[in-house]
């Protein structure tokens, strides 16, 4: 679905974009703001990163931040998730992670 979605089959609610990657809305939000950021190389999960050689991952949590800015959440404070494997909570097979904020989130263990 993801794939769609960069090649621009699937609507969606851009964020910030570049050469690499992609941030968009999550159409079922658990935060007052919640974007997904992928890389437009399609990587199965965050186990595909160690393919990347070439500084890719520096540049997808650089890029990370840099949305974190963009929705006005860098200086209040945000979360960044990723689930991996079904165990993890992962549902579509394309690296992404969550970027929520906005709002006070619940401490985690």
């Amino acid at each position: 679905m993801f794939c769609k979605i960069i090649r621009g089959e699937i609507p969606s609610s851009l964020v910030l974009e570049d050469k690499e990657f992609l941030a968009i809305r999550d159409i079922y939000p658990q935060a007052a703001q919640h974007v997904l950021v992928m890389p437009r190389e399609h990587l199965g999960s965050l186990d595909d990163v160690p393919v990347w050689s070439d500084g890719e991952g520096q540049r997808l949590l650089a890029f990370t931040v840099r949305v974190a800015g963009v929705l006005g959440i860098r200086e209040s404070g945000y979360r960044v998730i990723t689930n991996v494997g079904s165990d993890g909570g992962q549902v579509v097979d394309h690296l992404h992670l969550h970027v929520l904020g906005g709002e006070r989130l619940g401490e985690l263990v």
